[in-house]
């Protein structure tokens, strides 16, 4: 009975999402064969595609600096798994949504509550966490 009592006690605590590790490198290179296109390759919203869409890519090295100063994870990782769909794609962000598809990586928001997602995204969010503008 103790024993389930310190389980159930971990699991209130948060332990059972364990610290996740996030591989900025992977992210990187997800960034450069998925978005790049679009968004380009340093993040300001210039990349080759942005000449031919009806609404521009936006500028993520500016997420942090336009909410507040505090990166906003759960808004960009609903937006690349579709949770919080662009409309202006005409389909789900990114085209290459299949590949970020998958909710089995837990990864804490800046409230302190997880967020499903997959380990492509979580190491997407490292590497895009590294672009932001000062």
């Amino acid at each position: 009975m103790r024993v389930v009592k310190w389980i159930a006690g971990l699991f209130l605590a948060g332990a059972a999402v364990p610290a996740l590790a996030q591989d900025v490198e992977k992210g990187a290179e997800l960034y450069r064969v998925h978005c790049a296109t679009c968004h380009g390759i340093e993040g300001g919203g210039q990349g080759p595609m942005a000449g031919v869409l009806v609404i521009q890519p936006a500028d993520l090295t500016r997420l942090a600096k336009s909410n507040g100063g505090a990166f906003p994870l759960e808004r960009v990782i609903k937006r690349i798994d579709g949770r919080d769909p662009l409309v202006s794609h005409g389909s789900p962000m990114p085209v290459y949504g299949f590949f970020f598809e998958g909710k089995g990586t837990a990864i804490k928001t800046t409230s302190g509550q997880p967020i499903m997602t997959s380990k492509p995204i979580v190491d997407l969010m490292a590497y895009l966490q590294t672009l932001q503008a000062e």
